[in-house]
């Protein structure tokens, strides 16, 4: 799976902002139909990312495009309109339910096979930002083999259930526990919060250090100088790959030598530490690090 350790959103009404976006060297930029754009540009954001699509080239970036949420009465002509430029991914808000996703995935399917494209080429990405969103989480995990990866919507969230935002978040941590743990569990990425301040670097270089010792794999964002410290945050450093490397090669010998659990440099090293080992290089390779 690619690697996702900044999804950027840009306004999909906004051609300037798209355009910017597609030199950054994000890993994601999702053009958006919902809350970035006012209600009554909606038809611009359509033909605007579908013009984008057709005519723009984002690099290594995926292209993906947020439709409004299912149900709003906007996400049919939202995703057709996407869907006609091809995306790479179609991002969903405000997901509570397996129905919404698999609905969204019969929708791409029917495109693609009217067009002859690859059947299951345009990956889906939720976001889960609501209490009943939560509490489905497994149901939504296991929906659809397109979906790819959960984003948690830690400000939606405390809207839906009445929580005041902090700056530690200890209201919103047991439903940001919860989306990395079901994404682990159905292996899909985590993609975590926005942090909103986007003239605080050393803030967001918290935040996403916090991430990624929960065991996210990206970090929503909404500023292009947010880019460069949260991809480097997310790509393991060069002595943590040496480290899990290092463990491999030994798991490996002792494996030959009909030993499990083994001591590496005073510590004892078992199953768990070898696939903490093991996620590292996934990350470091889909990073290009490796």
């Amino acid at each position: 799976m690619r690697a996702r350790r900044a999804l950027l959103y840009m306004p999909g009404d906004d051609m300037h902002k798209i355009r910017k976006a597609a030199t950054l060297g994000a890993d994601c930029v999702c053009m958006d139909m919902e809350d970035g754009v006012a209600a009554n540009r909606k038809t611009e954001a359509r033909s605007t990312i579908l013009e984008a699509l057709r005519s723009l080239e984002f690099g290594p970036s995926e292209r993906l495009a947020r439709i409004n949420p299912v149900g709003s009465g906007l996400e049919l002509d939202d995703l057709l309109a996407a869907l006609e430029g091809k995306p790479d991914g179609i991002v969903i808000p405000k997901v509570e339910s397996a129905d919404q996703v698999r609905w969204a995935s019969l929708s791409i399917a029917s495109i693609e096979e009217k067009f002859g494209w690859t059947l299951g080429g345009i990956c889906l990405i939720v976001i889960v930002e609501t209490a009943r969103g939560i509490v489905n989480l497994a149901e939504i995990a296991g929906a659809d083999p397109r979906l790819q990866a959960l984003i948690f919507g830690s400000e939606d969230l405390a809207g839906d259930i009445g929580a005041i935002r902090t700056h530690q978040g200890w209201e919103v941590f047991y439903a940001r526990s919860a989306v990395v743990t079901h994404a682990a569990a159905f292996n899909l990425q985590a993609i975590d919060q926005v942090y909103l301040n986007f003239h605080d670097s050393d803030g967001l270089i918290q935040d996403c250090q916090l991430g990624v010792q929960m065991g996210f794999s990206g970090k929503q964002i909404i500023h292009p100088n947010q880019v460069i410290p949260v991809q480097t945050s997310f790509t393991p450093n060069d002595e943590s790959i040496a480290n899990a490397q290092r463990l491999m090669d030994a798991f490996a010998h002792h494996q030959q030598s009909g030993r499990g659990a083994f001591a590496l440099d005073g510590k004892m090293v078992d199953a768990p530490i070898i696939k903490s080992a093991q996620r590292v290089l996934e990350r470091a390779r889909a990073a290009g690090k490796i």
